[in-house]
């Protein structure tokens, strides 16, 4: 090669590779759709082969961007950790922080610990995404990550911060109306709020124990926040975290000794933003604060 191709190329060149068109590229790189064209043309250019082949859905990559990307990746991940190091020297007073957590705990956990925090580091800027999908800490999709799996990647820092405890629940508003089922089997004759797809985290429902099945439910759902704010209008029974609701005196738990079961709740960070002290203190203020959620919760 005469020359080293410059980063932007490569920013494109992965942009490409996640949207799958050059339009979808632009879009997510707020440029224009020529522009990465270009661009393409010109890394394939430098590097001497080609990196995708037309289709009808789109830009297929070639054995070549196979063989490049995890490279790509590489460059994108150092390029985010400089920009997080320089962000946090002086005369750069706010550090913005993404966090990644499922809905639940991003919309009903993660407020209140969030606003204690912001009260000793005001110069924190707190990025949230609030989806049930993994977020991939190794490409840096995120800094810090709620899991409840243990991450199982060689360079994440991981601590476990207790468990969250599941469990049928109801309004009172329900259950006077409809008396409370005396075991699973009961459940049959009661409005059940529950999913629409099995998707994995019903998956591991099932490992857990859960016996009930997509016909089951009367009102079906697979965002979570939807199923909880129906169980507490008294729609019916449905399944959510005894750390959401243990403070509500509404919401009765029901069939603990029958349905029960706990999930690891892990806090998660790639080891190189230990060096960043605005990054650390996050991380070590939200593995404090979430055991006194969840450890409380798991008894």
């Amino acid at each position: 090669m005469e020359k080293n191709p410059s980063w932007e190329l490569y920013r494109s060149f992965l942009a490409v590779l996640r949207e799958g068109s050059l339009s979808g590229a632009a879009r997510s790189l707020k440029l224009t759709q020529p522009t990465v064209g270009r661009h393409i043309r010109e890394l394939e250019a430098t590097l001497g082969m080609p990196l995708f082949t037309r289709a009808q859905d789109g830009l297929r990559p070639t054995a070549a961007s196979v063989v490049a990307q995890p490279h790509a990746l590489a460059m994108a991940a150092a390029s985010e950790t400089l920009l997080r190091a320089i962000s946090s020297k002086a005369g750069q007073p706010r550090t913005v922080v993404r966090l990644a957590a499922s809905e639940i705990v991003a919309t009903e956990i993660l407020p209140p610990i969030l606003t204690e925090l912001e009260r000793s580091q005001p110069g924190l800027v707190v990025e949230i995404s609030a989806s049930d999908r993994l977020e991939d800490l190794l490409r840096r999709d995120c800094d810090i990550a709620i899991r409840m799996v243990r991450p199982t990647q060689a360079d994440l820092v991981a601590r476990k911060v207790g468990q969250a405890r599941l469990g049928f629940h109801a309004h009172t508003n329900y259950l006077e109306k409809n008396g409370k089922p005396a075991n699973l089997r009961e459940l049959s004759r009661h409005c059940l709020v529950g999913f629409d797809h099995e998707t994995a985290a019903v998956r591991a429902l099932y490992r857990l124990g859960l016996q009930l099945r997509r016909d089951d439910f009367t009102l079906r759902s697979d965002n979570t926040l939807l199923q909880l704010a129906a169980i507490r209008a008294g729609f019916g029974i449905g399944i959510c975290q005894r750390a959401v609701v243990r403070e509500d005196t509404q919401i009765m738990h029901l069939l603990p000794k029958e349905f029960s079961p706990s999930l690891d709740v892990w806090v998660t960070m790639h080891q190189d933003l230990r060096k960043s002290p605005p990054m650390r203190s996050m991380f070590d203020h939200l593995v404090e604060a979430l055991k006194l959620v969840y450890q409380s919760s798991a008894r």
